[in-house]
């Protein structure tokens, strides 16, 4: 009896453990969910927060940028006033658009010149849709690039952030942001593709060491922002190469070296105050086809520097034959052949420099010294 008893009994305490255990392990797993659940419901709003589920880094890298960079982008627009013919009254015609990005806080936009070229008026809208009607406060078409202010909050205005263009490589990332066809805040993305282009302007002058990338670049573009992957400011978007005026995998961007030196002045005078000799030169085409060593002089501004150093100028002679001016031929030292050329090399002077030039006069080599003053 006693054995059986005990038997019964460590049967009994068997049967016991296993049902508080069971019990035990059930208490635990209602914990667990709750504490999942309660893990769930506090993670979902970091989780609508954050990258969107299967997106990839380099995605939620464009994202981030765009994001960060389209603030500071806005749309121009522009119009010109007119009189009608017939009943005389003055109405304002609709003349193109662009777009441009914010330079500072006090309000300073920044586009292509030729958005604003011949315009009686610029609208800006910003990037939180609000109009501010700008003010023209300098340009230089020799760089197309220009100046608007707006008179809007502080708050509202959100610099872009300035890079640098001189250190760029070929094979780099870059960013458009614009308004091609009207189409507001507009991402196109690429690569650069060659650096260092020669390109016209709308007013024919040079701009050196152009950015040229496969970006997508339509009307509209012209004067947004190129960015690279940072997202800093590396160039002003001006113009595309296609026959047909619409992106071919060939756009073309001031660099923002220039945009730095430019925009300041633009600022502080309303124009570029370059250097200048005080000369007309004979156009790069005409110089090519009468195949000569560099620009020559056609005429000379009176009292400028080039009068006071004795430069010659083209003229006729007693029986109506042309003569040939000084043809300039190098710039303290430095190989000149075309007007471009000149008129870059003049970029690395200031008013008050002075100057060797080589001419070519007579068929013989000329040293003159000659002071630049400033462009009027």
């Amino acid at each position: 009896m006693r054995i059986l008893l005990a038997l019964l009994l460590l049967v009994g305490a068997f049967f016991a453990g296993a049902a508080w255990r069971n019990t035990e392990n059930k208490q635990d797993t209602a914990t667990e969910v709750v504490a999942r659940n309660g893990q769930q419901q506090h993670s979902l709003p970091t989780r609508a927060a954050s990258a969107r589920e299967g997106t990839t880094p380099e995605e939620e890298h464009t994202i981030s940028l765009f994001e960060r960079a389209a603030p500071s982008v806005c749309y121009i627009t522009t119009s010109v006033v007119r009189r009608d013919f017939w009943t005389r009254n003055v109405m304002e015609i609709p003349q193109g658009s662009g777009s441009g990005f914010v330079w500072d806080r006090n309000g300073h936009i920044i586009t292509n010149y030729h958005v604003i070229q011949s315009a009686s008026k610029a609208l800006v809208t910003l990037a939180d849709r609000s109009t501010w009607e700008a003010e023209l406060v300098g340009s230089a078409p020799e760089k197309d690039l220009a100046v608007l202010k707006i008179k809007a909050p502080t708050n509202k205005m959100i610099p872009i952030p300035v890079g640098t263009s001189e250190d760029l490589r070929v094979g780099q990332s870059v960013y458009a942001i614009g308004n091609p066809f009207g189409l507001d805040q507009t991402l196109t993305t690429g690569i650069v593709s060659a650096l260092g282009r020669e390109i016209q302007t709308e007013s024919g002058f040079p701009v050196r060491d152009a950015i040229q990338s496969d970006a997508a670049i339509n009307p509209g573009n012209s004067g947004g922002p190129l960015l690279d992957s940072s997202g800093r400011l590396i160039g002003v978007n001006t113009a595309i190469y296609s026959p047909s005026g619409a992106s071919a995998g060939i756009g073309f961007s001031i660099p923002v070296a220039v945009v730095r030196w430019v925009v300041p002045e633009l600022i502080k005078y309303g124009k570029i105050k370059r250097p200048t000799l005080g000369v007309e030169l004979l156009e790069t085409s005409d110089i090519k086809r009468n195949q000569l060593e560099g620009p020559l002089v056609m005429d000379v501004v009176k009292g400028s520097p080039a009068a006071a150093a004795g430069l010659r100028a083209t003229r006729r002679d007693e029986y109506g034959r042309i003569v040939l001016g000084d043809i300039i031929i190098a710039m303290n030292a430095k190989r000149i052949n075309s007007k471009e050329e000149l008129i870059l090399e003049l970029e690395n002077y200031k008013a008050g420099d002075e100057v060797t030039l080589t001419l070519l006069r007579d068929q013989r080599e000329v040293k003159v010294r000659i002071r630049l003053t400033e462009t009027k």
